[in-house]
């Protein structure tokens, strides 16, 4: 054994350590939402954790910590990849999983392009709320004086 070289083969060059993920890629079915790329500086995150947190309890069963904070650290990145998150999270989420980054992801595509960095969806909500809100304060005096006048 002389020389000072090495002899044998790299982790690079042998077949058993081939890089997982990239086979994952490929052999695995995504949403067509996760083929475009989240710029997570437009999106403010604060409005989506809560519907993370309980989207992610509803399709578990139960309030899994350990899942949300995951999902929490990997939406952290400036600009984010959902397959990769996807395949990371299928072995807590299962089967569950391509249903919770479609929908995931729609919020966020959503988020990204709106000035406000919130999604359309929960600005539609809201402002239902609101006007369903300002329906009922108009009809409750309607009601006292109804109530007034038998």
């Amino acid at each position: 054994m002389s020389g000072g070289f090495f002899r044998g083969t790299s982790a690079d060059q042998d077949t058993r350590f081939s890089n997982k993920q990239a086979k994952l890629l490929k052999s695995q079915k995504f949403a067509p939402e996760l083929d475009h790329p989240v710029d997570m500086t437009k999106v403010k995150m604060d409005v989506i954790r809560p519907w993370i947190a309980a989207r992610a309890t509803e399709l578990l069963g139960f309030e899994d910590e350990v899942l949300i904070n995951f999902v929490y650290g990997l939406l952290d990145g400036k600009n984010v990849d959902g397959k990769k998150i996807q395949i990371q999270l299928t072995g807590f989420m299962e089967k569950n999983t391509g249903k919770f980054m479609k929908e995931l992801w729609s919020l966020l595509l959503s988020a990204q392009k709106n000035i406000s960095g919130v999604p359309q969806q929960f600005l539609d909500a809201k402002e239902e709320e609101q006007r369903k809100k300002k329906v009922k304060t108009k009809e409750l005096p309607l009601a006292i004086v109804e109530q007034d006048s038998n």
